[in-house]
């Protein structure tokens, strides 16, 4: 079923003096798209029309992005500073474990025996507290905790409940403001574990429970206290990419009082969109990104560099450091900055199919979209459109998103400007996706005829005197047509923009098909493996200028939050090389997906601290046992086997 937004909503809308469509979606436009029509109210997600979840993540970020120009100025004005008791020190004392079983509601309890899990965790050694709670991650319990951890005076805490994921930094933080190092903490996920896994046999479920527990406090008896290091962050920005996407993160900073460098590889602002015209809303494009292109050179927290190529970069979050060529005078420098926005943006795919390149009269969409702004509809009796060209096929199996709505925009100013003129598109699917149906819908009431192709009996397309010759099969009629066209137009897919090079320098991760790879498709849809950086527009895929501006926005606001701090903490959970027993074999060069362990001038294996995101491969792969991971040594994994194999032995 598809998405609608409720009349309560609509009413609340009213109230706030926002703009609604008549499907009660708020109306924003393609180059602001989280604006409404009240200044300082913004509209993301559903609200703003039917989106999937990274679309709803993206927005909200941008949204917040937004925001954050509004009111930059008052940053910091209302800052509450937290004050973090002295940490007490636990070294040389004995394990004081206390354990703490969550009912989780009845997802915990519905099937595992909580009570019997807290009488067995009081037996096990070590153990000198243990209770339930109904939630213990509300804050209700957080302070009970608290108050528990310093009257008990334990130095070690347990928490049985559910994933660690979500839920390990709550209790890390409570044993932060109890005098407690973070790292004496362990959690047993006795939910998406053990009661999801098992609930239909309690029994089997309460006993594997007490076998996480007893697991959890062999390993919390092990552990030492481990201290982050705190590292200045640079304030400066640095946006690859001049395109409207690029153009847009760096405003974003820029109004946000954050100092930008824009680097533009080309000797003009404004990338692959000054070959558009109109949205298909009917936005003028070149007018918008004229207008953008003056407030960026005005800007005078954003400096811009054209002709420049990125030749080099190092560093980690808060701190970078990037190296570009300066054409014509080929002169390097270097640029210091704490957060990266890259927004290289895309091209269009140059067919080699259906006469492209050998028949003047075959263009693509955006050819075709430049012919009817400069000469009109004039000559043109018949137009085929054949969608999916260059896209989901072998050699690009994936959907480019924005051929149909192409298609549709130029065949309805085609039949805007000649009534008269026939329109044919052939189609294997038309994919106007949420509200650009309505154009769809709009095209087919203008006369626009659309004719569905298998992909296994392609259009046929020959040259003559009389026009390019199209041959396809007719499903309804069940027949072959043939159409003289005055033009074929060519739905060609994107294809990203030089990315190979960029990405081997600053070792980003690539997809299947050339575009940079965010984090977490769903929960992290503008961050990228590498923390501090960013990505925005069709750098990252095939999008519409709306999607690509409110992810500019989004990757300046995730931005944002590194710039706006003055440190940052480190994780203390980084890999380590015991120098002396290191053979240099190159295994942890070769296995780490970070490409930080690096061989120095001792010839041995060093890793960077603030480099290192703590997943533990090199020091699994270390055939000497030369490299440890904090907080996951080889003991702390060990004592929780040994603990797990004395209740089946």
């Amino acid at each position: 079923v598809g998405l609608q937004v409720p009349e309560a909503v609509g009413e609340l809308a009213e109230r706030l003096g926002v703009d609604v469509d008549q499907y009660r979606f708020a109306v924003t436009d393609p180059f602001t798209p989280v604006s409404t029509s009240r200044p300082g109210v913004y509209a993301c997600g559903v609200f703003q029309g039917p989106k999937d979840i990274p679309s709803s993540v993206t927005e909200a970020s941008a949204a917040a992005a937004a925001a954050s120009s509004t009111l930059a100025e008052s940053r910091n004005t209302l800052t509450k500073k937290v004050e973090v008791p002295e940490e007490r020190a636990v070294e040389g004392e004995e394990p004081r474990i206390g354990v703490f079983v969550c009912k989780c509601g009845i997802n915990i309890a519905g099937v595992v025996d909580v009570p019997g899990v807290v009488e067995y965790a009081k037996t096990i050694p070590g153990v000198v507290y243990a209770d339930c709670n109904l939630f213990t991650c509300s804050q209700d319990t957080q302070d009970t905790m608290e108050e528990v951890i310093n009257r008990e005076k334990l130095n070690r805490v347990v928490v049985a409940s559910c994933t660690p994921k979500t839920h390990e930094g709550i209790f890390m933080d409570t044993l932060t403001s109890s005098g407690l190092n973070q790292y004496l903490f362990e959690m047993a996920n006795i939910r998406n574990q053990d009661s999801w896994a098992h609930g239909k046999d309690p029994e089997k479920a309460t006993q594997k429970a007490k076998d996480l527990v007893r697991m959890a406090v062999a390993r919390a008896a092990t552990l030492t206290p481990l201290h982050e290091k705190r590292i200045p962050v640079n304030h400066r920005a640095l946006v690859l990419g001049g395109g409207v996407a690029g153009m847009t993160s760096a405003l974003a900073l820029a109004d946000q009082g954050f100092p930008v460098v824009l680097v533009e590889k080309e000797d003009r602002l404004g990338g692959y969109a000054r070959n558009l015209t109109h949205t298909i809303e009917g936005a003028d494009i070149g007018k918008a990104v004229d207008g953008m292109v003056r407030r960026v050179m005005a800007n005078k927290n954003i400096e811009v560099l054209k002709n420049a190529l990125v030749t080099g970069f190092t560093g980690f979050k808060g701190n970078f450091e990037t190296e570009v060529l300066l054409a014509p005078s080929m002169a390097s420098r270097k640029i210091l900055h704490g957060a990266m926005v890259v927004a290289t943006g895309a091209t269009e795919y140059q067919p080699t199919e259906f006469l492209y390149g050998t028949d003047s009269r075959v263009m693509t969409q955006v050819e075709l979209g430049r012919r009817l702004e400069e000469q009109g509809a004039k000559g043109l009796d018949q137009v085929v459109m054949i969608q999916c060209v260059g896209s989901r096929n072998e050699g690009n199996p994936n959907c480019s998103r924005i051929c149909c709505q192409n298609a549709v925009k130029n065949a309805r100013h085609i039949k805007e400007l000649s009534p008269d003129t026939e329109v044919f598109v052939l189609y294997r699917d038309m994919r106007t996706y949420g509200l650009l149906e309505e154009y769809f819908t709009d095209a087919r009431a203008k006369g626009v005829k659309f004719f569905r192709y298998n992909p296994e009996n392609p259009p046929e397309v020959t040259s003559s005197d009389e026009g390019v010759l199209v041959t396809f099969t007719d499903h309804v009629l069940g027949r072959k047509l043939q159409v003289a066209a005055d033009a074929l137009v060519l739905s060609a897919g994107m294809r990203p923009s030089d990315t190979g090079e960029l990405s081997r320098i600053t070792k980003l991760g690539l997809n299947a098909e050339g575009y940079f790879m965010e984090a977490h498709v769903k929960l992290r849809p503008v961050d990228m493996a590498t923390e501090g950086i960013f990505i925005a527009g069709t750098a990252h895929g095939p999008k519409l200028i709306t999607e690509s501006v409110a992810q500019a926005l989004a990757a300046a606001s995730r931005a944002a939050t590194y710039l706006s701090k003055n440190e940052l903490t480190l994780s203390a959970v980084t890999a380590h090389v015991d120098q002396d027993r290191c053979a240099s074999c190159l295994i942890c060069v070769r296995s780490c997906p970070f490409g930080v362990p690096r061989i120095n001038a001792e010839g041995v294996s060093e890793i960077d601290e603030a480099l290192c995101h703590g997943c533990g491969v090199c020091a699994s792969e270390c055939p000497a046992k030369a490299i440890s991971l904090s907080w996951y040594e080889d003991n702390q994994i060990m004592s929780k086997v040994d603990a797990l194999l004395e209740g089946v032995l």
